[in-house]
């Protein structure tokens, strides 16, 4: 409750109960969500003004505290009764512009220390759950001020982009190029490994899916093949042309595609 010190202290002299403590602690509350206090009662008064101060003669009546709030906007004019009742108050407030009306009922013992009304570091307690109170019971069903909305954060220019996942990554900046992937296997190149002894040229007559040219994670089969090989069949290093597909499920050529010769003839 920043600022509460100063107005207590200014108002010390007029507080001599606990509920004169409350009444100054919610006053404060509603200058905090932007609204000033006009004067006391129902009616108004000669040369009244907005003031974050309360007006003269505000804790006369200790039954009923009657004050009256008009926010910095002008667009909303509020009447403030707190009445007690044995040891809680109950604060009946309407906005006088739209007619809504809202109601809290705070237990004076669970914000006031009676016994430190001069020590302003001790009279108030759970300033916290009284701040909520009076939000959630007062300011909210009534309407903040247009000017006490709340502000969304902005977003920084200089926030990288993946720590918003709600924005595009940056495009890629003019003058550069992206990076290059490996062009396809040529199809000139076809037959090229059978005739490198050394193995360190790629192009076998073998059409091997796993070499055809588009990258895809390599088979070590010298730790073997589930179903074909065991592992330790294939020395480390070693040339392996896979016979049949490896893998389940991965495409094939179909055996009935290309017949022997001769398939149609009926003497065969």
């Amino acid at each position: 409750m920043a600022g509460l010190e100063p107005l207590y202290a200014w108002a010390r002299p007029a507080i001599s109960r606990p509920q004169d403590a409350l009444v100054c602690g919610i006053h404060w509350e509603l200058i905090g969500h932007g609204y000033r206090c006009l004067g006391t009662g129902d009616q108004p008064g000669p040369d009244e003004r907005k003031s974050e101060l309360l007006p003269a003669g505000w804790e006369a009546n200790k039954e009923v505290y009657t004050l009256r709030y008009k926010s910095t906007d002008d667009a909303q004019e509020l009447l403030l009764k707190a009445i007690m009742v044995e040891d809680s108050m109950i604060l009946n407030v309407m906005d006088r512009s739209s007619q809504k009306v809202a109601d809290v009922t705070l237990a004076v013992a669970n914000y006031i220390n009676p016994e430190h009304l001069d020590d302003f570091h001790k009279v108030f307690k759970n300033t916290e759950e009284l701040r909520t109170r009076i939000t959630s019971g007062i300011i909210a069903p009534l309407g903040a001020p247009a000017g006490m909305a709340r502000k969304e954060p902005e977003f920084k220019e200089n926030m990288h982009w993946d720590e918003n996942p709600l924005r595009l990554p940056p495009r890629q900046p003019m003058g550069t190029r992206a990076p290059s992937r490996p062009p396809p296997l040529s199809p000139f190149a076809v037959g090229g490994e059978d005739l490198d002894p050394f193995g360190g040229r790629s192009g076998g007559m073998i059409v091997d899916p796993l070499h055809s040219g588009v990258p895809q994670p390599r088979i070590d089969p010298s730790s073997g093949i589930p179903g074909r090989l065991p592992p330790g069949a294939v020395p480390p290093g070693a040339r392996f042309d896979p016979f049949g597909p490896l893998g389940i499920g991965r495409p094939g050529p179909d055996p009935d595609h290309l017949p022997p010769p001769g398939y149609d003839d009926m003497f065969m």
